[in-house]
């Protein structure tokens, strides 16, 4: 199951296991970090039906990247910035890879563990680097 991006923006809070505190009104919020995720299909392989994206700074809910108009899958999200997050793309349902990722991470937790890819020196999900200026 997946949240619309949308609707997940609006709705959802962070937790503690996000890593990211919960501001409370009045307070500044954290600063965040808008990063673009970007995925086309592979050559030779058929198009999913459903393309979504899923890490830690959506608590591992799987979130919806609608087609983009220029081919391929697209999400704008802004996420918590100055740390790096792990996460993964789907294609129905199963990790694809990532050739925009900013390195391969040793998963951290049995949640990570169920949606890492296989690799020569064991399983892997992806790095961002939620960097602002």
């Amino acid at each position: 199951m997946y949240v619309s991006a949308l609707k997940f923006q609006m709705t959802h809070k962070f937790s503690s296991h996000s890593h990211v505190p919960a501001h409370k009104p009045g307070e500044r919020k954290p600063p965040t970090f808008s990063k673009i995720f970007r995925w086309h299909l592979p050559e030779g392989q058929a198009e999913p039906s459903v393309v979504e994206v899923a890490g830690t700074f959506s608590e591992w809910k799987k979130i919806l990247m609608p087609r983009a108009a220029t081919g391929g899958w697209q999400l704008a999200w802004n996420i918590p910035a100055h740390r790096t997050h792990h996460y993964m793309i789907f294609a129905d349902g199963m990790p694809v890879q990532d050739k925009h990722s900013d390195g391969l991470a040793i998963p951290q937790g049995a949640e990570e563990e169920q949606f890492a890819i296989a690799t020569p020196r064991g399983p892997r999900v992806f790095m961002l680097f939620a960097q602002t200026k």
